[in-house]
């Protein structure tokens, strides 16, 4: 599966929030989230916890494991992405443990206006950041979909920081004095 995605700082959520109800973007939940990144040789691979905190009790989703590969860089980016049970995991990347890099922890305002995804997030020890997600295929007509990421970029503009060009666990690894190289030893 892909995505053609986009992530910035967030310099103010209130406004995110205004403007995603402009453009009839619905919330759909509010999500704490545990993402535990493992060494892989190549890409990323991450096991998401998510607890719905906007219902009742707090409801838990169903584990996920993400595996990812993109670009880092600051426009918006293809996403190559797959959602893998934990026999998948095993079967593609063995049996032993893999070892964890680290984890982020944030909690995550999702919308959605169509089948875009779009989310507020506030992650722990690295503050409020912005980011949509559209899904592309074999049929998606890229020039509309890149319209589409150029129209929601410049509609959210106001309330937006810098563009970020990596990953929450990059972030993190810097903010932690981590350096990329550790997490693939």
């Amino acid at each position: 599966m892909k995505n053609l995605e986009y992530k910035a700082e967030l310099r103010d959520p209130n406004l995110a929030r205004l403007i995603c109800n402009k453009i009839n973007a619905s919330q759909v939940v509010k999500l704490r989230q545990t993402d535990t990144y493992y060494n892989v040789a190549r890409g990323r691979l991450k096991k998401r916890v998510s607890i719905a905190v906007d219902r009742a009790v707090g409801s838990p989703e169903p584990i996920e494991f993400i595996f990812y590969d993109r670009s880092n860089r600051v426009d918006p980016k293809i996403s190559d992405y797959h959602l893998y049970t934990q026999a998948q995991v095993h079967e593609r990347f063995g049996q032993a443990a893999i070892p964890v890099w680290l984890e982020v922890e944030k909690n995550r305002e999702l919308y959605l206006m169509g089948s875009t995804r779009i989310h507020i997030d506030d992650v722990l020890d690295l503050g409020w950041y912005f980011e949509f997600e559209i899904l592309v295929n074999d049929q998606t007509d890229m020039d509309k979909a890149n319209e589409q990421a150029e129209m929601l970029r410049a509609t959210f503009l106001p309330a937006l920081g810098e563009p970020i060009a990596s990953s929450y666990s990059d972030l993190l690894a810097q903010h932690n004095g981590l350096v990329e190289n550790e997490k693939t030893t």
